[in-house]
């Protein structure tokens, strides 16, 4: 182990993905104390995976990813407690049982909060999002006999809280003030069949809805929703309000550690306060990398940025570069993800190369640069590729007739390689009059060369 000479005090406020990972690679690579203080659950639980618990499909403890016996036999203290103060020139926090807590490092991990915008009613019995293990038991408590649950926002939130209802057969209402699904960050065309595929499912998919108000029903407790366009009142047990989260930082705006949206910080996850970090859902880059958002809640991210504040924290200083943007994510029984970048209007120097299978909800879509034919950006719908060859495309500027000849290099099941990607080919063909070189075949070998160009020494 690294730094045993001088043991340093680490307190970490959070007990989610970013914080757990930072926990466990100071353990990895020193003997410094660590404190993890959380006072939503005891043990740290896989965020992602609240919805399979309400599904039945998984027990609470099949989501906590450690034995409870790992942060006694790895020497990492777990401590129940809401966090009121910190006092930056003490070196202490402050706790809402009344303990103090000292630190020589502080690392705030203080995640998302579901977004609020001051409808009325908002803050009745029967409302919450879909972040925090209470707001899955408040879920639970308001399902028993629930005649119709109404969810106010879409995206992946969203659509996560409607499946969730639906697999209990409990009606659901979707106030989604968008033109289609989610078509502030998806393409028309993903957007409109993530719409059709929600609709064919038996949701009642609201677009263009704005909620205007929550209606009580004279005892501190959801009756229904008004909604703003039509003024309709659609009666109710249950309101879901899923617009999003935001840095769960509002206290944090008090103390001396400079916010703007979340907490900002460098490219080593320091704040302007010595001895503080920030990172996961509630940090801000001051200056991120070309492609990537400022702040982005998503659990690899919070991963990473665990991972890169406990190196630099144990005398590795490591900036944090997090790479090409991804992710994943289902649409009920859609899989999506994408990769690099993929606007959602047009761009005058950018294209796309799109191809959709709208009977079976398929699409790919691939963005180039209009001039270079560089391909900055691949959109999946229905069609699951290699996250490191999708990688490795954008990371070497692949241009498009390469990526189109490597399609099936990417795809995971070889089932679907004929139909897409002959498919595909015909629309490059129509596009840009010649046909791209296909690949030799042994495409395993050839994922493997593509992969590994080095020779092995």
């Amino acid at each position: 182990m690294l730094g045993t000479a001088n043991i340093m005090r680490i307190v970490i406020i959070g007990n989610g993905v970013s914080g757990i990972t930072a926990a466990r690679h100071i353990r990895k690579l020193s003997d410094h104390e660590i404190r993890v203080i959380s006072s939503e659950t005891d043990y740290f639980f896989s965020r992602t995976a609240l919805m399979y618990v309400y599904m039945g499909h998984m027990r609470w403890r099949d989501i906590e990813p450690y034995e409870r016996s790992f942060w006694k036999k790895n020497r990492i203290e777990l401590v129940k407690d809401h966090i009121i103060r910190i006092d930056p020139s003490a070196k202490k926090v402050f706790g809402r049982s009344g303990e103090s807590f000292a630190y020589d490092h502080l690392i705030l991990a203080l995640g998302s909060k579901s977004n609020k915008f001051g409808w009325p009613g908002q803050d009745l019995k029967g409302v919450t999002g879909l972040y925090s293990k209470q707001d899955l038991e408040t879920m639970e408590k308001f399902s028993n006999g629930l005649s119709r649950a109404v969810v106010v926002g879409g995206g992946l939130i969203g659509i996560e809280m409607g499946e969730m209802f639906h697999s209990r057969k409990i009606p659901v209402t979707m106030l989604v003030r968008e033109e289609e699904y989610w078509d502030n960050v998806l393409p028309k065309e993903e957007a409109s069949m993530i719409s059709r595929h929600i609709l064919r499912h038996g949701i009642d998919l609201r677009l263009e809805s704005n909620l205007e108000r929550i209606i009580d029903d004279g005892h501190g407790q959801v009756a229904g929703v008004t909604v703003k366009e039509t003024g309709e009142e659609i009666p109710c047990g249950f309101v879901g309000l899923t617009p999003g989260v935001s840095p769960n930082i509002d206290w944090i705006k008090k103390t001396p550690i400079e916010t703007g949206k979340g907490i900002l910080v460098d490219v080593f996850l320091r704040t302007n306060v010595d001895g503080i970090w920030a990172i996961g859902d509630c940090a801000q880059l001051r200056a991120p990398t070309l492609g990537r958002s400022d702040i982005e809640a998503v659990w690899y991210t919070g991963r990473m940025m665990g991972e890169t504040v406990a190196h630099t924290i144990c005398g590795n200083e490591m900036p944090y570069e997090p790479g090409i943007w991804y992710n994943s994510a289902k649409f009920m029984d859609i899989e999506y993800q994408v990769y690099g970048m993929v606007p959602n209007r047009p761009d005058p120097d950018l294209s796309s190369l799109l191809w959709q299978d709208e009977e079976r909800d398929r699409l790919i879509r691939i963005v180039f640069e209009k001039e270079s034919m560089i391909v900055r950006g691949v959109n999946l719908l229905g069609v699951r590729f290699r996250h490191e060859v999708c990688d490795r495309w954008l990371r070497l500027e692949s241009d498009l007739e390469m990526v189109v000849q490597q399609l099936p290099l990417a795809h995971f099941d070889p089932e679907f390689f004929r139909q897409p990607y002959d498919n595909v080919r015909k629309i490059y063909e129509q596009m840009h009059g010649k046909k791209p070189p296909r690949l030799s075949r042994h495409t395993p070998d050839k994922v493997y060369q593509f992969l590994n160009p080095d020779p092995i020494s």
